[in-house]
This record gives structure tokens, sequence and C-alpha cells, in this order.
């Protein structure tokens, strides 16, 4: 029988070409979802593209989801969750500045969202959370349940519109806007047929260092000084 304390037995190294993978449980279900929808948006999003991102069989999906609304459902959730919520005891108009912050940089991580967040039957515990965390900042402010309806509403249809139109933007961050400006300018602009036009291109979008996302700041703060003079104390 060999000495244990004397075997000279050689164990193989693991094969380093095997990736090695969580267990597939739901949430790294959901998660995969939302990176498939990130590459290549909803219309990419497939039982088969997610199996593949998963690098499981598509049957395998079917014991945590069991169709695409309810994988739908399950990633509004967690974007959702990455929203930063209101925080209790907070000034209303600081809290809802940073939650509307924290939700624009999110909607630009997953631009495909934006279409769904208000659209879903089913939602999730991160979702309900977030808008009792929403309502209760504006309660606490002095809102009534009605002017609450009326705030949350303008707000995020504030967010979610300019979140919609920096997705769909050809440019992309400041040093993108002077060489497609001036391409149109040179492609479609006249003087004589479009003045006003050519003279706001000039003299704001293409002057160094315009980013259209510094839009977002002086909108908010409009919307937010406007509800701040609405209230009966404010």
């Amino acid at each position: 029988m060999p000495d244990p304390a004397h075997d000279t037995t050689v164990s193989s190294p693991p094969d380093e070409n095997v990736e090695e993978r969580a267990p597939l449980n739901r949430e790294r279900v959901l998660r995969g979802a939302v990176a498939v929808a990130d590459a290549g948006g909803l219309g990419g999003l497939t039982i088969r593209s997610l199996a593949k991102e998963l690098g499981v069989k598509p049957m395998s999906v079917y014991h945590y989801v069991a169709n695409k609304d309810e994988i739908l459902d399950g990633i509004v959730d967690l974007v959702y969750s990455e929203v930063e919520l209101p925080e209790a005891g907070g000034h209303w108009r600081a809290e809802m500045q940073r939650r509307a912050r924290s939700a624009r940089l999110v909607l630009g991580r997953h631009p495909w969202a934006i279409a769904l967040l208000q659209s879903r039957l089913n939602p999730g515990p991160a979702t309900l959370g977030h808008h009792n965390a929403v309502i209760g900042a504006l309660r606490q402010g002095g809102f009534s349940v009605e002017a609450t309806a009326h705030a949350f509403a303008l707000l995020d249809s504030y967010i979610h519109g300019f979140a919609l139109s920096e997705a769909a933007l050809p440019i992309h961050g400041p040093e993108s806007v002077p060489d497609i400006a001036e391409s149109m300018m040179r492609e479609f602009f006249s003087p004589d047929a479009y003045p006003h036009l050519l003279e706001f291109t000039v003299e704001h979008i293409i002057k160094p260092g315009y980013d259209f996302g510094e839009e977002f700041e002086i909108g908010l703060d409009l919307i937010l000084d406007g509800l701040t003079r609405w209230m009966p104390d404010g």
C-alpha cells in the first residue's frame, strides 16, 4: 500500500481554459439579461442570446424565469435598484435633485430601459421601494398627495425625456460636438435660409467646452424652483 507521506504523484493543474462561472440563479440570469440589453438593446434580448451570455443551454434559463415578460420585469427592477433613493429626513429639494442626477446616470448606462420604466405591470421590490421613497420625501417636504403626484410626474417626465434625448443624439461628449456641427453646417446650413440656426450653432454649439449634458442641471433647477414657488410656504 503506498505511503501517503512519500507519494510523489503530481496532481494535474487546473485547466486554465475552463472559465469558472458562478452557479446559475435568478439574479445571475437577470444580470445576464441586462448585459445583453446593454450590448445590443432589447431587440437583441432573447432566451437564446441570454443563454449564450450565461454559457448555458436555453432550457436552463427557464428554471429561473418563465418567459421574456418575467425577464423584462426583473431587469426593470434591477435598473431601479441602481438609482439612489431619497433619504428620509432630508430636504425634499436636495433629495429630488440627487435622485434625478442618479437616475439620469443610470439611464445613460441602460438607455433601453427608458421606455420600460413606466410600462411594467408587475413591479418588483426595488421599483416599489423607489416609488415609496420618492413619494415619502415629497410628502415629508410638505407636498399634499395631489401635489406629490404632480411633482413626481413632472420630474420623471423631465428625467426620462432628457435621458431619451441624450441616448438619441449623434454626439457623445464635448469632444465630438465641433466636428459633427461643422459638418452639418457645411452640408445643410445656409446663412440666408437659416440665419437663426446658424447663429445658434456658431455662438453656442461649437464654442469650446459645449456639453449638451449641462442642460440637464439648468432644466432641473428650473423645475425645482417652480415647485418651490408652488409650495404653500414656498
